[in-house]
């Protein structure tokens, strides 16, 4: 598996997933030689865009020239770039590896590897699932086994190591640990998924020592299980799976910083300062195996979440005021996201609909009213032979 890496002048950067093949970067400079950060997952703006301009509309004929290429692990964990740096964090062997990179000519500055007996057990993929977080001193990772790491972005060196699967009662994922943490209100906040009540846990960024924990039986027992036959209720059960996919995010609402949790059960909406539970909204599909995927779509005092299991399909929901209530603007199933966040530009978010790449669907749906626009199909076509 390769990691390329291209220059091109005057276009942005574009971050690529790598699943066990190759992860293609393309490093494209606006006419200063200078580009914007992304030291986080979904950018500095937590929305999956950059203010960059000056992009070019059309590549090459001859293509992108690559600058400089390296053979890298396996993992799904975005890049995350600062500075002149690129730091990745991918999996060879037994060992998870965060390396950083020079982001101009390929050059390892410096590695740091831990043991990692992480098996997939659908087969998919062994290495790290969630981006790096770099600060102007620090990279944080989370590895697919719980692994938390706090490490020096000077040299690499280990600063602090916290065992989340061995410190919190977390039953055990269906593809590993997967939910990016955020630094919020000077607190590294991660979603664990620890029994019974640390679903989302605080650690100090600067010792790794539990700040606070919280979500888990004390917010979900007796929630309604909205869209699931009957009135059902729910009925905690401690050893049930907590964690989700979906990455947390933290956005300004009504004048106050939320943190927003979409956990396996659904949409927790927390205070950052001590994890204090504001609201609680079910959002699951019927499927037992299934996941909560895509982290949420925030604008202004209103969150889109989306699921493509079980026809769960979409909902937009407005935060009221208080911050304690949430009112159903539309649900219907325009967009079926799994796990990729679409992107919201003028009033219009636009994603891959669909489990996977053979029923994809490429849909243009209207935020406000959740009406689909236009939609162009990317399923795989037939064939006469076994895929």
């Amino acid at each position: 598996m390769f990691l390329l890496f291209a220059l091109f002048l005057p276009i942005c950067r574009l971050f690529i997933r790598f699943k066990g093949v190759c992860l293609v970067l393309t490093f494209v400079h606006v006419h200063s030689l200078s580009a914007e950060d992304w030291p986080v997952f979904l950018g500095q703006n937590a929305n999956a865009t950059s203010k960059e301009t000056g992009l070019v509309r059309v590549f090459p004929s001859t293509g992108i020239p690559v600058i400089w290429k390296k053979q890298v692990g396996t993992g799904y964990s975005a890049p995350s770039v600062l500075g002149e740096q690129l730091v990745l964090f991918h999996r060879k062997g037994n060992e998870e590896i965060v390396e950083c990179f020079n982001a101009r000519t390929g050059d390892s500055l410096w590695t740091h590897a831990y043991p990692s007996r992480f098996v997939d057990p659908y087969g998919y993929n062994n290495g790290p699932r969630c981006a790096p977080i770099l600060t102007p001193d620090r990279v944080y990772t989370f590895g697919a086994e719980g692994m938390l790491t706090a490490l020096r972005r000077t040299d690499g060196s280990r600063i602090w190591q916290r065992n989340t699967a061995a410190d919190f009662d977390v039953p055990e994922a269906f593809f590993g640990v997967g939910s990016t943490p955020v630094l919020e209100n000077n607190l590294l906040i991660v979603m664990v998924g620890g029994q019974p009540n640390s679903g989302v846990v605080a650690f100090h960024p600067d010792t790794g020592e539990t700040v606070w924990n919280t979500v888990g039986e004390s917010n979900w027992q007796g929630q309604p299980m909205l869209d699931w036959p009957g009135e059902r209720v729910v009925e905690w059960r401690r050893w049930d799976k907590s964690a989700s996919y979906a990455s947390l995010i933290a956005a300004e609402i009504h004048g106050k910083r939320l943190l927003f949790a979409l956990m396996r059960q659904g949409l927790v909406g927390l205070d950052p300062a001590d994890g204090t539970v504001q609201f609680s909204r079910w959002f699951r599909a019927l499927t037992d195996e299934s996941v909560n995927a895509m982290t949420p779509v925030i604008h202004e005092n209103q969150v889109l979440l989306s699921s493509a299991y079980s026809r769960s399909g979409s909902v937009l929901l407005e935060i009221q005021p208080d911050t304690r209530a949430l009112k159903e603007t539309w649900k219907n199933l325009s967009l079926e996201m799994h796990w990729a966040q679409p992107v919201l530009v003028d009033g219009y978010l636009y994603g891959f609909s669909g489990r996977n790449e053979p029923d994809a669907v490429f849909r243009c749906v209207e935020w406000d009213t959740g009406k689909l626009n236009w939609e162009r199909s990317e399923r795989w076509g037939r064939r006469t032979s076994e895929q």
